[in-house]
């Protein structure tokens, strides 16, 4: 038997309620203040809780109950005139059956018998022995296990226990210059209240244009409602304490590979610091375990054009035709572009078919992207565009050189032409390109890095080509 599944049974009626809720009423009104919510990109944010305190000279004890249950209690500060703090606990041991039970372990209760046939109620006093995976009682003289029969009985507790609150709520301890009713704002940290960018965008292959609709989506699991709170969101990554800079967050991190070319363009948008802030134009309640989408972009017919890519590591070689990736392009730039800075997010890619509804075809993560910025979105393998990398030749030339033949067949199954930008990486700093032919024709490689080369290949419709490279390398 197990003490979750008799609680319900048990704890049916509570006689010490009107008492309990004189100084927590869970079901009543916010005990919050003014709040101002500063939200994160990465699940935390800054609560800020002006409330009036009415205070005695010298020391009080203060409770702010509807603190977020998540709160970090090493981050509170409570600033007033004439107030400093002393001492302040967290009591996050909320009211609950099971709690209620635990903590009456060793004091008598009294149970409610009712008769099922009768209807007729006895009472009696017992002593909870233990409440671990059942409930055992002293009566009297004997011990009884309540036993999960079907038989309504019930448990009336003489109080509450003092460490146990319906809300969470913070303890505060402060020294009081004088009294009387003091302004003081209580800010803290908490986790689990954040938000990410989501981004929905309609692409028109034949005008080369696209929508694109920005949300913000807030996320709350602190455990706490802020109710009417001014609500800023910052766009950013700031710091949460790890110290050192790993060897990968120095050199960029992960990335979805959507920015093709960083912007360098300024907006009209606030700033603190290396942030963005986006603040909600009306307050708005953020409920505990909700989630809430607020619009913050909305751009009509900024131009997109539809391409394909490949990128091939060096010595790649494949049995069959691989297929080129799905690429969006478009710019971020005031001029020709979204006219806008993007917070990291998703963006979901959607066109019309021919009956003219919108369909989804595929989506990608981008990080945060300055406004002037060149964008390349991978939303998926391509059907009916294929490359087929090999290795035609290779041999040693002398001391530490090699020369390798690559040949790249693109193949288009589609009845239109495409172009396929395909790349060749893996090089060495010193890799040299010897012979570059495209269906017989001498063609011109770009070398955009160290250890990469790219070629925009054009592949007529409904047909294939050869690509062949010619390197001379260390290896």
């Amino acid at each position: 038997m197990k003490a979750a599944r008799l609680l319900p049974l048990l704890l049916t009626a509570f006689p010490f309620s009107a008492q309990a809720q004189a100084t927590a009423d869970p079901t009543g009104a916010t005990a919050q203040g003014d709040v101002a919510v500063t939200i994160y990109n990465h699940g935390q944010s800054l609560v800020q809780d002006d409330r009036q305190l009415t205070v005695n000279p010298g020391r009080n004890r203060i409770e702010f109950p509807d603190v977020s249950a998540r709160i970090r209690p090493e981050t509170v500060n409570l600033s007033g005139p004439g107030l400093s703090i002393v001492e302040q606990n967290f009591d996050y041991d909320l009211l609950s059956p099971d709690k209620l039970m635990d903590k009456a372990v060793g004091q008598e209760v009294t149970l409610l018998r009712t008769n099922p046939a009768t209807g007729a109620e006895t009472r009696e006093r017992a002593r909870i022995l233990a409440a671990n995976g059942g409930i055992v009682l002293q009566i009297g003289a004997r011990i009884e296990v309540l036993r999960d029969d079907g038989l309504p009985v019930r448990v009336i507790f003489d109080r509450v226990p003092p460490n146990l609150r319906a809300r969470p709520t913070l303890s505060v301890t402060v020294e009081a210059e004088r009294g009387g009713t003091v302004p003081a704002r209580l800010s803290y940290l908490t986790p689990n209240l954040g938000w990410t960018a989501d981004y929905v965008a309609l692409f028109d292959a034949a005008k080369g244009a696209m929508d694109m609709q920005g949300w913000v989506t807030l996320t709350n699991n602190s455990g706490t409602s802020f109710t009417n709170a001014r609500t800023i969101l910052v766009a950013g990554n700031p710091a949460n304490g790890g110290g050192r800079t790993n060897w990968w967050q120095s050199s960029g991190g992960a990335s979805s590979g959507a920015i093709d070319q960083a912007g360098t363009e300024s907006g009209p948008r606030e700033r603190l610091g290396d942030y963005y802030l986006y603040p909600l134009g009306s307050r708005t309640t953020i409920a505990n375990a909700q989630q809430k989408q607020v619009s913050f972009l909305d751009v009509k017919g900024a131009p997109a054009r539809a391409t394909y890519e490949y990128v091939n590591g060096w010595l790649g070689s494949a049995t069959e035709p691989m297929s080129a990736s799905s690429v969006l392009k478009f710019s971020t730039s005031k001029q020709g572009g979204l006219g806008d800075q993007l917070p990291a997010g998703i963006i979901r890619v959607y066109m019309r078919d021919a009956r003219g509804d919108p369909q989804f075809i595929g989506e990608n993560n981008i990080d945060h992207t300055p406004m002037g910025s060149s964008m390349a979105l991978r939303t998926g393998d391509a059907f009916d565009v294929k490359v087929r990398p090999t290795v035609e030749q290779r041999s040693r030339k002398g001391g530490a050189r090699w020369e390798t033949k690559m040949r790249y067949t693109l193949t288009n199954a589609r009845p239109e032409a495409v172009t396929v930008d395909l790349a060749q990486q893996g090089l060495w700093g010193d890799t040299r390109v010897t012979a570059q032919m495209l269906g017989g024709q001498v063609v011109e490689g770009r070398r955009v890095s160290a250890d990469r080369m790219e070629w925009s290949v054009p592949v007529p419709a409904n047909a294939s080509v050869d690509l062949s490279i010619t390197f001379d390398s260390r290896y």
